[in-house]
């Protein structure tokens, strides 16, 4: 069975990093209180309780590193790996990068800033939370769906999973390749594993399982 390529080119992964290091350059302690989330909005006797002077260099000396160990990872593992684990790399190394940021950050906090602490713990605290659940879904999305025949029903079970009357299949088909798909509607999508619903060249809309081992479309 033929399984097109549909994942990007790993030179799709650049631009991010390049923008994560390029934002390393961007803040001056001069120009902090314009563009510099948080420190923005910040009331004057706030910012007198923050060590912005400290916290510039930090910030960018963060970011130059983020930006470089990204590109340098996600192309290891895209290349040597999986495709698969650099775009959970991807997404998720940023995630844990920031709540470092956020955790280190608020050290540059003088005492007193209590409110400011507190904002800190919040954020990192949220990202914590979507850090664990986007792990989660990836890890589920990845293991293959079930397929069992019960009562006259098929069922498909796992991410993306349904129940089919048998009386209602009009067709079962192995088909050599899979049609050309344009867009993901609504679903989980890298190179080996496509959950879902998606648009495909002449405009249909199909729900694709696609296994590491298993291949359904319907």
């Amino acid at each position: 069975m033929i399984i097109k390529r549909f994942f990007a080119d790993a030179d799709s992964y650049t631009d991010f990093k390049l923008n994560l290091f390029g934002i390393g350059f961007i803040v001056t302690e001069n120009n902090a209180q314009y563009i510099l989330s948080g420190y923005n909005t910040m009331s004057e006797e706030d910012r007198q309780k923050f060590n912005i002077k400290l916290y510039v260099p930090y910030f960018r000396n963060f970011h130059i590193v983020l930006g470089i160990s990204m590109l340098i990872i996600s192309l290891v593992l895209f290349y040597f790996v999986s495709s698969d684990w650099a775009g959970l790399f991807i997404v998720a190394y940023p995630i844990a990068a920031y709540i470092y940021f956020v955790w280190k950050g608020s050290q540059f906090l003088k005492d007193g800033n209590k409110k400011q602490q507190m904002a800190s713990y919040v954020v990192m605290g949220v990202l914590f939370i979507i850090l664990l659940f986007i792990i989660f879904m990836f890890t589920y999305s990845l293991k293959d769906n079930k397929i069992e025949i019960k009562n006259e029903t098929l069922e498909i079970n796992g991410d993306y999973g349904t129940k089919i009357n048998l009386a209602d299949i009009k067709s079962i088909e192995l088909i050599s390749e899979l049609p050309k798909i344009t867009s993901k509607l609504n679903g989980f999508a890298v190179e080996t594993t496509k959950k879902g619903s998606f648009k495909t060249k002449d405009g249909e809309k199909v729900t694709l399982l696609i296994n590491s081992k298993i291949i359904l479309t319907y």
